[in-house]
């Protein structure tokens, strides 16, 4: 009797488990699809607009006026005018962005490589040496920023107007440095707290002094962080305005790309495909680094760990 009793309950156990996994297998399906299709729905989102200016950069102006609400254009209607129109020196008639992104390039790279030089060993050292008054300067740093930088533009304007500087691209570096020392300090010091202590003290037990471990332990662990500052910096110093337009402004020879466009968007005469297309190239710079720099900010911690 007790042989047929569990004969009996032996299929509904199975049963039972087998409809268990397959719910199971059902809700996991079902989130792997949701998954991709908020995905699909946010990556839409983001990348739309971008898609659509550039199309529109890329539309006769006369097939533009007729229809702008169309995305696809007809390959007849393909032009890379505006583009050439953009680039083109200010005195063939274009727009002399190829210029202005020297300018912008040169400023952005100035200011992450003063800004890293200052931030990395100061950093490091409010979150690794003990001195007086070591909490209150990492608050500091902090409250700093806090300040919007709107308030240093009066001061800043009237003390290089002063010196007879305004005009000159190294102001504008140091300007950017003194906004953005402050917050890679304190982004950097909180990295480094999370570089286990023993790495750095094993290699002092190896006899390696303290520029020695700085240099093939904590950087090598600590480069995520420091190309995610040098991004946020540099983005910071490509797409700033007020303070070029404060410093710059008398002089176009030395004007960023962001002054550049704000010109062609104050300009009632200038296509809309020109104005376009300068966002398109305002913007390529930024995402072509980012991608290229994807790979030190995926790969860096395991790499600095495999070294040690």
């Amino acid at each position: 009797m007790s042989e047929t009793t569990s004969h009996l309950a032996r299929p509904q156990r199975v049963n039972r488990e087998f409809t268990r996994w397959s719910r199971n297998d059902l809700e996991l399906r079902a989130l792997g699809v949701l998954r991709r299709v908020v995905i699909g729905a946010l990556l839409l989102v983001a990348v739309f607009p971008f898609l659509y200016v550039g199309v529109l950069s890329t539309r006769d102006i006369a097939s533009l006026q007729r229809d702008p609400a169309r995305f696809w254009p007809n390959l007849d209607e393909v032009r890379l005018d505006a583009y050439v129109d953009v680039l083109l020196p200010y005195e063939r008639g274009g727009q002399d962005f190829a210029n202005l992104m020297l300018n912008s390039a040169l400023i952005a790279v100035s200011t992450v490589a003063v800004t890293l030089l200052v931030a990395v060993p100061a950093s490091y050292a409010v979150s690794r040496l003990e001195f007086l008054g070591r909490r209150q300067i990492s608050a500091l740093f902090l409250a700093v920023y806090l300040f919007p930088g709107i308030l240093l533009a009066v001061p800043l304007f009237v003390a290089f107007t002063r010196m007879g500087l305004r005009g000159n691209i190294a102001v504008l570096v140091v300007v950017y440095v003194s906004q953005t020392v402050a917050v890679a300090i304190f982004m950097l010091r909180n990295y480094f707290r999370t570089v286990p202590v023993a790495l750095e003290e094993a290699a002092a037990l190896d006899g390696l002094g303290r520029l020695g471990i700085i240099r093939r332990i904590t950087l090598p662990l600590s480069l995520p962080a420091i190309v995610s500052n040098a991004l946020f910096v540099f983005m910071i110093a490509w797409n700033e305005f007020l303070f070029a337009l404060l410093f710059l402004v008398e002089d176009r020879d030395v004007w960023t790309v962001s002054l550049g466009l704000a010109q062609l968007t104050n300009a009632l005469e200038t296509p809309p495909a020109t104005l376009m297309a300068g966002s398109i190239v305002l913007t390529v710079p930024v995402v072509a680094i980012f991608f290229a720099s994807e790979r030190f900010l995926a790969g860096g911690l395991t790499s600095g760990a495999e070294k040690g």
